[in-house]
């Protein structure tokens, strides 16, 4: 049997990157909900940078955009409550 320390398998963070600074995405846009909903979690709060990896420009225009969604009724405010 190999020793413990040999067999465990070291994790490297991979460097996260904005994919609209890689997609070249300019301009978020409220209407497309579907990448919208990739930033937000199962309770419809939107994800952290340190999450989802995007620079402080494009987090401020996604939260933007996230709100505009919400308000127009494209996105949920809060997740859907579940009776137990």
């Amino acid at each position: 049997m190999a020793s413990s320390s040999s067999a465990r398998r070291r994790f490297y963070a991979r460097p996260r990157v904005c994919y609209f600074c890689v997609e070249k995405i300019e301009h978020i846009d409220y209407k497309n909900v579907d990448l919208l909903k990739r930033y937000l979690t199962d309770d419809a709060k939107i994800k952290s940078r340190k999450q989802t990896g995007t620079c402080a420009k494009h987090q401020r225009q996604l939260a933007r955009a996230i709100k505009r969604a919400r308000h127009l009724a494209l996105l949920p405010f809060v997740a859907e409550v579940r009776v137990r």
